[in-house]
Order: structure tokens, then C-alpha cells, then sequence
């Protein structure tokens, strides 16, 4: 059993079907695979998605109830998570300025760009160039700084954000909506073990959310859908390439859900044994380049993860939360140069990291739509946020009784 792995969480975990392999494929199918599922969200076709949105849907919930549900489960999981993590809620902006280089750009490929545009002031003689977030990640380091944070202490955002280049399916759309947050950390506390035992306090607050929402509506308590195990299962990127190395990323995601239900995978930016990334991470947030060989026993590296559960009404993997321990004035050096990025060093927030002006950090996004989707049995993400949806995808929505809101 892998040293990475919750001993409870094995015993605990369900022994399903493992999901079926295909016949191995050649080694130039396997990379085109492996290189096409790197990043860019979405299913990316409307003939699959037809196919794979549930048929024979039914709501658990009216539209009435599904809203009282969102508000009381947003504020018991806003409270309970600032409980848990010692974190205060905060204002979080919608826009940043450009120049202050704190957007996030979700990936270290450029594939995904933040909106842009001027804003002209005082006729054009302050102008500012303004962009929408897509997430506030580097923001909230700052901000700790700001709100003069101590280790132990963080904040919480309720974050808004736009991600125009996403392809908007059943659990991505070009609106965000996520709880930000970030937590001052020691030099000390920069290892696997304190990840995981931030990791397990968040599954906390989530498996108590969705027993607190099945109190409130009990039609909720489903046996076609069974509720969150109480622990999660820890798995290392390295790990799971071992275990299904033919598959690419998502494809082994899936494929380790049919054996535990929700899973943290440690270790997602780094180039794993078969050269290519679990997915691509952004080189100036996470530490993904950190060797944690001397905790995991494995040539691993990497402080970050993401947590993914299987989703019974989709039937399909489902990423609740991204986070990790940030990076070092050391490894923002490192992870830039690797990405060919070593240019935004002259940005204000980079320098404030490589001048140790910035605290250490530990901090991520749940996101809030797909939480609430999961946790009220939803079909589909509009059915808990409102946002705009191609009209391809309203109408096969509607033809499978799933409700979108307008």
C-alpha cells in the first residue's frame, strides 16, 4: 500500500468495479492522448455531452428549494470553513490592474487570457488597464499581507470571476464562482503532511455540509446516490501514473473513482515519469517543483492537489477544489525559468515573493457551483448559478427535463 494512501481511507473506501482498460494503445496514440488532455477544461463536443447528460432526470428539489438550499449551504460552509482553517471572510475585487500582475492565468501555457479592457479617467490622462480576474490566487496573497495575517490566521473570499475560454458544458462555465481562500504558514509547515491535514479539515466542512443540507431537505437522502465517504483517499500524481500508465489524465481520474469516491492527488504541474504533467499548472502560485522524495518514499515532487470526487448524477469525475502550499522565493525562481517565464519577476507581485515581503502561504478555490451541484443532486451547473449558456446546449438541456436558469 502506498505511503501516500490513508490507511483508513482504504478501509473505509468501497471496493467497486475498477473501471474497464482498452486494449493498449500505441505509444504516438498514447502521447497525442496524454498532450491533448493537459489542460483546456470542458468536454469540448455538444454531440458527446448530449450523450453524456443523464437521461430520465429528475430534480430532487423544486427551483424554490433549490434555492433556499444554496443560501443556508453557502453559510454553513462559509462559517464552517473559517472555523476549521481560522480564516475571516474578506472583500475580494472583480477587477485588478494589469500592471500589478496578480490575475490568474489558470495555466503556464497562455491558452486561457484574461478580459481586458480601458478604462479612459479623467480623459485619458490617469487611464488604467484594467483586467476581469479569473481568479483571485495571487491576490490573496498580497491580501494577507494587507489584512497583517500571522501563521494560522487567513481569509475567505465568496470570488467572482469570468473565464472566457472555457467550452461551457454540464460543470464548466464562462462565469466563476469559487471560495478563495488563503492561510499564513511557516517555513516549517512546508510539507505533504500539513497539505493533507489542511486537506482533511476542508472534507470535513464539505461531508457536514451535504448532512446538513439532507436535514434540511430530506428528499435529498437518495440510495441512488450515496453520500461522501468520511475520508478521502491520498493519492500521489506519480502514484496514479503507475497504477493506469496507458491513460491519460482525466482517463485515470475516472478510472481511480470507480475504486475510491473522492480522492486528493498530490503533486499536479511537475513532469511525471512518463514526461508529461498530471495537468498544467500555473508556474507562480502553487509549489509544484518542491522533491518530496524524503516524505513519499517515491521520486516525487511537488505541494499541491486537487480534490475529486465521482459525481452519481453525471457519472463522471468531479473537481470540487485546487490548492497547495504557494511558492518560495526559491521555487517561483525555479518553476518561472522551467515555464520560460522569468520575465514577470519584474511584476510587483513577484518581486514581493522573491523579496520575502509576501508571507508563505498555504491557500485554494472550492468551487462553489460545483459544490452546490454536487451536494443537491443537480444535473448541471446552471441549475445553481446563473450565467449565460450557449443555445445548443439550453435546448438538450430542456429535451432531458434539466432545468437552467435565465
Amino acid at each position: 500500500m502506498s505511503p501516500l494512501r490513508s490507511d483508513t481511507s482504504v478501509r473505509n473506501a468501497k471496493k467497486k468495479r475498477v473501471a474497464d482498460v482498452p486494449p493498449k494503445p500505441s505509444r504516438a496514440g498514447r502521447d497525442d492522448g496524454k498532450k491533448a488532455d493537459l489542460a483546456g477544461p470542458g468536454i469540448g463536443d455538444y454531440a458527446e455531452l448530449e450523450k453524456i447528460l443523464p437521461a430520465n432526470y429528475q430534480s430532487l428539489l423544486t427551483r424554490k428549494e433549490t434555492q433556499k438550499a444554496i443560501f443556508h449551504l453557502r453559510r454553513y460552509i462559509e462559517d464552517n470553513l473559517c472555523k476549521e482553517l481560522g480564516l475571516i471572510m474578506v472583500q475580494v475585487p472583480l477587477i485588478v490592474d494589469a500592471e500589478a500582475g496578480v490575475n490568474d492565468m489558470l495555466d503556464r501555457d497562455g491558452s486561457r487570457t484574461p478580459i481586458q479592457f480601458h478604462i479612459s479617467n479623467d480623459r485619458d490622462k490617469h487611464p488604467i488597464e484594467a483586467q476581469v480576474v479569473q481568479a483571485a490566487t495571487k491576490w490573496k496573497r498580497v491580501a494577507l499581507k494587507q489584512f497583517e495575517c500571522r501563521p494560522g490566521e487567513g481569509i475567505c473570499t465568496d470570488m467572482r470571476a469570468v473565464r472566457k475560454d472555457y467550452f461551457l458544458d454540464h460543470d464548466h462555465s464562462a462565469y466563476v464562482d469559487q471560495w478563495d481562500w488563503e492561510r499564513v504558514i511557516t517555513s516549517e509547515q512546508r510539507h505533504v503532511e500539513f497539505l493533507k491535514s489542511i486537506v482533511r479539515k476542508i472534507w470535513k466542512v464539505l461531508v457536514g455540509a451535504e448532512k446538513f443540507a439532507q436535514e434540511m431537505f430530506p428528499a435529498l437522502r437518495n440510495p441512488g446516490y450515496p453520500n461522501l465517504p468520511e475520508e478521502l483517499t491520498f493519492l500521489h500524481a506519480e502514484e496514479l501514473l503507475a497504477m493506469y500508465p496507458d491513460l491519460p489524465r482525466k482517463r485515470r481520474e475516472t478510472a481511480i473513482l470507480q475504486k475510491y469516491p473522492a480522492v486528493f492527488i498530490i503533486g499536479i504541474g511537475w513532469p511525471l515519469k512518463d514526461g508529461y504533467p498530471h495537468e498544467m499548472r500555473a508556474a507562480d502560485y502553487d509549489d509544484w517543483i518542491t522533491d518530496t522524495r524524503d516524505e513519499t518514499h517515491r521520486d516525487t515532487h511537488g505541494l499541491n492537489g486537487d480534490i475529486l470526487v465521482w459525481n452519481h448524477v453525471t457519472q463522471r469525475r468531479h473537481e470540487l477544489s485546487s490548492m497547495g502550499i504557494r511558492v518560495n522565493a526559491e521555487t517561483l525562481r525555479q518553476q518561472l525559468e522551467m515555464s520560460g517565464l522569468l520575465d514577470n519577476l519584474k511584476f510587483p507581485y513577484h518581486q514581493g515573493i522573491v523579496k520575502n515581503e509576501l508571507p508563505l502561504s498555504i491557500g485554494g478555490g472550492i468551487g462553489q457551483s460545483r459544490t452546490l451541484m454536487l451536494l443537491l443532486r443537480k444535473a448541471h451547473l446552471g441549475e445553481v448559478s446563473v450565467t449565460v449558456w450557449p443555445k445548443i446546449l439550453k435546448e438538450m438541456c430542456a429535451k432531458k427535463n434539466i432545468f437552467v436558469l435565465e
